[in-house]
């Protein structure tokens, strides 16, 4: 290996300018030919679940009421006047929007399916030849009927507006977009700030964060170009990247500047300490992000979407950054030499043992002491995760405020108020259509009712707002058909009051054409179907509505909604967690045996892993549960929390094991810990200072609720691991099993060298 990157080292310092173009045209022809990673995104979680999830097989269920999310999409627009019902001139003005509407490309067909009991709003109902689950097509077909508003000509008064699940979804995925901007703005200058502080130079901070730069700007678009081709992306793959990239690779980037600086002071030219220093920690970078990719590859085995689809985008984007931090970092290091760290001189200098030298030197003296503490203090810690509740994760259904969606969404829920834009939907399926039969809607609706889990139910019998009796159901069935198939107006030829009329004609929007299925908006008396109290009710949701089937003859039922969808995402995650566990263990701990050339180290190793891991979400649960009152954390942060402090934290073992074992060649183990650790501990505290702040600025800057307690939570894992576990527990076990570290390997038998070094405190 150390052939290897010597040979690299010497091809990267004299081709660094030919290194460096190459970097620059590949970022600029990927950003100019292939797709965005944005454009690839998918909000909605429920939408990585797999087939057999009960809240799937119910969406499966209300297909003939709400169409095949799959292969169609329903689209809102709403027509509203404030002070006075709909005119004969407002309605010229909502055919004209019709039409309009029904020419946009993938449209399939607008009606006019309800209007509101005061007659101030109606509903257009569009139907588009586009997936519900294609980010990039519903935003095309959205902006597109928006864009409509214009041709119908309105009058004074009348408004036109987006309303529903999926413009509420398009208006959610362009303020993903800005929380994304956000975040890596943020990002850059709070790593920027920092490296200012560590390094105290005008570029050594630049230059450690540039081969992040381009890492992210180049894996964007080969992420969107996977997206392209069937990969699922969420909007969590998108934040997570972001400071995956910046973080990780600013540490990767921190790895190599110290110990080009320590080789300068050792004397060397700066181009020949490059090389050196590639040598000396490249494998350790390596190592290091082969472990963030081998942790993340191991997601391929997780049956929830959202956790398989991390995998591929986010190696990928590790990948590259682990080319960039071997090769463009070392060419731009190598192109501007000592000016790298100006205005301090780095010139030839003993090694001093430091702040963390000190602290490593009391530490071996007594290291039962400390691992004694270290295990006493994490324990207890690691005893508030036994208050750990799920919580949900959906992202929000609900338009951004100030947004037409958002208006639309509101007039919505003003004149239809047995309607929502975000229901928990409850289907039911028959042998006979329920227009001949309408008892059974009855019986559905108040074994409903009478579970009291719901503090609203909208159904055909009441589908404006205004009721309609089984007998008006049916007579009005015989006289005018199903419907579905009726006009905006009442026409002139059948005699029926127009407010029976426009609440029969409403109710085709919860009874399929055939009249066999029946679907119910609901809302939950547990809370809105984004909260945690409404995801935890779904199991007895889920009880009455068969109860209800029961009741009324039903041959199937089911509940679908985002409730039910993220109570099965949450069962997914809970699984996927235990399967993913042995296994991303197995692999990283294999992983750690090649690097370290030990069975023994691998071990404690993992071990302290997971104790961090156990303890860093104990305070999280402390903090945000018992302390903030949350009903719960949100279902991934225990499952990102093991993903990531398992293979970041183990880039800050292979960087001190390797320098232990590095300097236990030549001197006693002890001495060797001692220095290992104060040489090694600016670079880790550095490193987990800065990545730890990149998952402190996506809690800040996130968009808050479940993305702060992610960021938040993945922050303090990373510090609890920079502070004490790497620093103070790791060196203490490492002095206590002495050789037996490095067993079987030739180290683990060589004499311990008797000659020690100078150091100067």
């Amino acid at each position: 290996m150390d052939r290897l990157f010597d040979r690299l080292g010497r091809v990267v310092v004299r081709w660094r300018w030919i290194v460096l173009v190459v970097w620059i045209l590949v970022a600029v022809v990927s950003s100019k030919t292939l797709p965005s990673m944005s454009s690839e995104v998918n909000n909605n979680n429920t939408n990585f679940l797999q087939a057999s999830a009960p809240s799937q097989q119910a969406a499966v269920l209300l297909t003939p009421v709400q169409g095949n999310a799959s292969t169609s999409s329903q689209i809102l627009i709403i027509a509203s006047r404030n002070n006075a019902p709909l005119s004969s001139t407002d309605q010229v003005s909502i055919e004209k929007e019709i039409k309009a509407a029904a020419k946009v490309t993938k449209v399939i067909s607008v009606k006019q399916v309800a209007t509101s009991s005061d007659g101030k709003v109606t509903e257009l109902l569009v139907q588009a030849n586009v997936s519900q689950n294609d980010d990039s097509g519903t935003k095309t077909v959205v902006d597109d009927i928006a864009s409509t508003f214009a041709q119908a000509r309105a009058p004074a008064g009348l408004e036109y507006h987006l309303a529903g699940e999926v413009a509420s979804a398009v208006a959610n995925a362009a303020g993903s977009n800005k929380t994304g901007g956000t975040v890596q703005l943020f990002s850059f200058l709070f790593i920027l700030v920092l490296l200012f502080l560590i390094f105290r130079s005008l570029l050594a901070p630049i230059l450690t964060l540039l081969p992040a730069i381009f890492a992210l700007v180049i894996s964007m678009r080969f992420i969107g170009v996977l997206g392209a081709h069937g990969i699922k992306i969420s909007e969590i793959t998108t934040l997570l990247l972001i400071i995956l990239l910046l973080g990780a690779g600013t540490d990767y980037g921190l790895f190599l500047v110290f110990r080009v600086r320590e080789e300068i002071r050792r004397g060397l030219d700066p181009r020949e300490a490059v090389s050196q220093s590639l040598v000396r920690v490249g494998e350790s970078i390596s190592a290091s992000a082969g472990t963030v990719i081998l942790a993340l590859l191991t997601l391929l085995f997780a049956t929830f979407g959202v956790y398989n689809s991390l995998a591929v985008p986010l190696a990928v984007g590790v990948g590259v950054m682990l080319l960039a931090g071997l090769t463009l970092l070392p060419a731009l290091l190598a192109i501007f030499g000592r000016a790298v760290f100006w205005p301090t001189k780095v010139v030839k200098t003993e090694s001093k043992i430091g702040v963390w030298g000190t602290i490593a030197v009391r530490l071996v003296r007594r290291p039962a002491v400390t691992l004694g503490i270290g295990l006493v203090l994490f324990i207890g810690l690691a005893s508030f995760a036994l208050g750990y509740h799920s919580g949900g994760f959906g992202g929000s259904t609900n338009a951004p405020a100030g947004t037409n969606t958002a208006q639309g969404n509101a007039i919505v829920a003003a004149h239809f108020p047995h309607a929502s834009a975000n229901p928990g939907d409850v289907g039911f399926r028959y042998t006979t259509p329920v227009w001949t039969n309408p008892s059974e809607v009855i019986k559905a609706q108040q074994s409903l009712s009478g579970s009291g889990d719901f503090s609203r139910i909208t159904g055909p019998l009441n589908a404006n707002g205004s009721s309609l009796t089984p007998a008006q159901f049916t007579q009005l069935y015989q006289e005018l058909g199903a419907p579905s198939r009726l006009p905006v107006l009442e026409p002139t030829s059948i005699k029926v009051p127009i407010a029976l009329y426009e609440a029969y004609r409403s109710s085709a929007q919860y009874v399929s054409a055939n009249g066999l299925t029946v679907a119910f908006q609901t809302t939950f008396r547990a809370g809105n179907q984004q909260s945690t109290e409404a995801l935890q009710a779904v199991p007895q949701i889920r009880v009455a509505t068969t109860k209800a089937a029961h009741a009324s003859g039903a041959t199937d039922s089911g509940v679908a909604g985002e409730a039910a969808g993220l109570y099965d995402v949450s069962g997914a995650s809970d699984r996927d967690l235990l399967r993913v566990f042995p296994i991303a263990i197995l692999a990283i701990g294999l992983l750690l045996g090649l690097v370290l050339r030990s069975v023994v180290a691998p071990l404690y190793l993992i071990v302290s892993v997971a104790l961090s891991y156990i303890a860093a979400l104990g305070i999280s649960t402390l903090f945000f549960i018992d302390i903030g009152g949350q009903k719960g954390l949100t279902f991934i942060l225990p499952f990102l929390m093991f993903i990531f402090l398992l293979a970041l934290g183990e880039d800050y073992n292979i960087l001190v094991m390797t320098r232990i074992r590095e300097e236990a060649r030549e001197l006693p183990l002890r001495e060797a810990v001692s220095r290992a650790v104060g040489i090694t501990g600016p670079t880790v505290t550095s490193a987990g200072l800065v990545l730890a702040g990149t998952f402190g600025v996506l809690a800040v800057a996130g968009g808050g609720g479940q993305i702060t307690d992610i960021g938040a939570g993945l922050a303090i894992g990373i510090l609890m691991d920079t502070f004490f576990v790497r620093t103070l527990l790791v060196p203490a076990t490492v002095v206590l099993l002495s050789r037996w570290n490095w067993w079987p390997s030739k180290l683990s038998r060589a004499p311990e060298p008797r000659t020690t070094t100078s150091v100067k405190k």
